[in-house]
């Protein structure tokens, strides 16, 4: 996974993209990059690029405008920002005009340069409520009331939905963008309202790339040794603790080879395991180190439905502070050692 951590602002353009009207409309200026622009506008990229919904992808080979005018751009053809983010919000307008389960929303475009190459960044921000006091007077007298706001910006605290980053198209490369895509979780919307910004807007096909690979594996193991090692905290144990030092020491990692290892003397385990896993789409899993590094760097135990135990990796792996003992039966023993402080929260 290529992860930016390195973010320059260049230019923005928004674009107000309103089903309610008639046509988009059309910014004719760039923003003001003040010192609370930008902040507002690196905080949404920055928190995007470290969202776990950041996927790979490629554009489709049929034409496409966002491929054809961002590449424009990116290579220098066409300098003018304002111009080619035009036809990006003209596109967008299309499309929700088109269905009416799309949200209206602002339509951010940003020009940047990262430590993984220059990139043209597309950031659909759906409107969100806010509200605000409104002040009237009455017989010379102050009523201050609330009133809603149907039009704010998602605040920078918050993630937007749906974005792209597209990079320069060079011959041989694998990815052509990253995407973020998240879906609204309703039985009334249909196939093209659910998926219009990959398929209609964006016109690319999402590719597994490492991250994706490691979080279905971790998944898909946890999933498979709560539903078998239900009454087996001894086992479970001891699968879960091969699985992460699997996940750190090694950069691949064979799903048959591993089930081999796991279940050397439960032949039915073994298969059971190697089905469910494989059954995700895996056979080799390349594995994200970045990623593993923080998601492993805490562990969270839910014991027997009503104790919630969190420590660090360094704590659950310190036997002078914390320890497993196996009883022999499937059961364990899980000990605290040596406390000297502790608050009640």
């Amino acid at each position: 996974m290529e992860y930016v951590s390195d973010i320059n602002i260049l230019e923005a353009v928004i674009h107000i993209v309103d089903a309610n009207g008639d046509e988009p409309i059309l910014n004719e200026y760039k923003l003001e990059l003040t010192d609370d622009i930008y902040k507002f506008l690196y905080k949404h990229i920055d928190r995007a690029f470290k969202d776990d919904e950041l996927k790979y992808a490629v554009f489709n080979s049929e034409r496409n405008i966002v491929r054809e005018v961002s590449q424009e751009y990116l290579s220098g053809e066409n300098r003018d920002l304002v111009e080619v983010s035009k036809e990006f919000a003209r596109q967008m307008f299309a499309i929700i005009k088109g269905n009416a389960n799309i949200p209206s929303c602002d339509l951010i475009v940003v020009s940047l340069v990262t430590d993984q190459g220059r990139m043209l960044a597309i950031l659909k921000m759906d409107y969100v409520k806010n509200f605000t006091h409104k002040i009237d007077f009455v017989e010379d007298k102050i009523g201050i009331g609330i009133i809603e706001q149907a039009s704010g910006l998602p605040a920078s605290s918050q993630k937007v939905q749906k974005c792209a980053f597209i990079k320069p198209i060079v011959e041989g490369q694998t990815v052509d963008l990253m995407v973020i895509d998240k879906q609204k979780k309703s039985k009334d919307e249909d196939e093209y309202g659910a998926n219009y910004f990959i398929n209609s807007f964006l016109g690319c096909t999402i590719v597994t790339n490492e991250r994706d690979m490691t979080k279905t594996f971790l998944k898909a193991t946890e999933t498979w040794t709560r539903n078998n090692m239900y009454e087996n905290a001894d086992t479970a144990e001891q699968i879960r603790t091969t699985i992460k030092s699997k996940l750190r020491e090694e950069d691949n990692i064979n799903i048959e080879e591993l089930s081999k290892e796991l279940f050397k003397e439960y032949p039915q385990a073994e298969e059971s395991f190697n089905q469910f896993v494989m059954g995700h789409g895996l056979e080799e899993v390349a594995v994200d180190k970045q990623w593993v590094e923080k998601k492993l760097s805490r562990v969270r135990l839910k014991i027997d439905k009503d104790i919630d135990l969190y420590l660090n990796e360094e704590a659950y792996k310190d036997n002078s502070r914390f320890e497993i003992q196996r009883n022999g039966d499937g059961s364990i023993n899980m000990i605290i050692k040596h406390v000297m402080n502790y608050i009640e929260k």
